[in-house]
């Protein structure tokens, strides 16, 4: 296996030499000789890569993988990966970033769906951070408990430009809601835990019975 991982180091040396032009001319035959086989050359094909330090370890991989992934994984010198990029066969692609243990730390991404995020994970592999924008121009950001991983502040912005602050407790219930409306009025909604509300302050309302 050292062997062939040094084989394949070679190659991919090789390979870079000829697209950037620092193999010595010696190795090709002359400008009129070439044919169409040494052009067709220039591409390799295959369903792995393998990228290897100097003294034969694995430190990466190009590769499409048995679930149909095409993926782009670095290593560290343990040979955990850290860094991931991947696309999917139905166009999910992601960049992801791991620890020395393997937990996802930062995941970045796009669906075919139009939604896009950028994720946070604390050192339990729980998420804890969120930012996502949707194909209809809606965006939130929302923070988990880093003891359940539920969701407990959502803060986002609807398509049609009213924001709102929504607060959860520890049971992932909505307990309290701010926010203003695309005439400029604010509200305020406070919820006990069967999700019944028992107070609020809708401005609006309130100025029409003042009048």
């Amino acid at each position: 296996m050292r062997n062939r991982n040094h084989w394949v180091y070679a190659m991919l040396a090789l390979v870079g030499g000829v697209l950037g032009g620092a193999v010595s001319s010696h190795l090709f035959p002359p400008e009129g000789v070439a044919s169409a086989a040494s052009r067709a050359a220039r591409t390799l094909k295959a369903e792995r890569f393998v990228l290897v330090d100097h003294d034969g370890a694995q430190r990466g991989a190009i590769q499409v993988t048995s679930r149909g992934f095409a993926e782009v994984a670095l290593q560290d010198n343990s040979g955990r990966i850290r860094t991931e990029l991947r696309v999917g066969g139905n166009g999910d692609a992601a960049v992801g970033f791991f620890d020395a243990n393997g937990a996802k730390r930062v995941m970045l991404g796009g669906t075919p769906t139009g939604r896009n995020g950028l994720a946070l994970y604390g050192v339990n592999g729980r998420q804890l951070a969120g930012f996502t924008v949707a194909e209809d121009n809606q965006s939130s950001v929302t923070l988990y408990d880093p003891n359940n991983g539920r969701a407990r502040v959502g803060l986002g912005v609807a398509a049609n430009g009213e924001p709102a602050l929504v607060l959860f407790d520890q049971n992932g219930r909505d307990r309290a809601e701010l926010h203003v409306t695309v005439k400029g009025n604010p509200g305020l909604a406070l919820a006990d835990a069967s999700g019944k509300t028992i107070a609020g302050l809708p401005v609006e309302e309130t100025q029409q019975t003042q009048q």
